[in-house]
């Protein structure tokens, strides 16, 4: 079990001995907090004037406003960032997607060249037995000439 850290904070000027699992930094955050938020409603006019009772309740008041309107931001950003993880997991579909296409045409191309260039050959043979047969026919018709 962890233990308990205790320390001593100022709170609307009076000195208060505080104690609780989180680290003493923690603790005087929250002190410093609550003396922000009471410097702020003591800053309202009215606020002087109210009973001790309800100056309380108007602190209490505010900072479950504080909070619920940070529980609601973090409500949001928890689903801008399911949002987000849901769009990058589609990217990346997408992208392997696109990468397997991509694979795919560059064997089509390797498979294209290796055609293309059995058709180069082909017409490089089919070019020498045409060279050939006209140099034979030359020949022959050279001969046929003659007799």
């Amino acid at each position: 079990m962890e233990k308990k850290n205790f320390t001593e904070v100022v709170i609307d000027s009076k000195i208060y001995k505080l104690g609780g699992y989180e680290t003493e930094d923690y603790i005087h955050q929250v002190a410093t907090y609550l003396n922000n938020k009471i410097t702020e409603l003591k800053a309202l006019d009215g606020y002087r004037h109210l009973p001790t009772a309800q100056k309380s309740l108007m602190l209490d008041l505010n900072v479950a406003d504080d909070y619920f309107k940070a529980k609601k931001s973090v409500e949001k950003l928890e689903r801008d960032l399911s949002d987000k993880d849901k769009e990058l997991y589609e990217i990346k579909h997408e992208l392997v997607s696109v990468q397997v296409k991509q694979e795919e045409s560059l064997r089509q191309i390797s498979s294209l060249k290796d055609e293309a260039a059995d058709y180069q050959k082909r017409i490089v043979d089919l070019e020498a037995r045409l060279s050939q047969a006209e140099a034979d026919r030359a020949r022959s018709g050279g001969k046929n000439n003659r007799h």
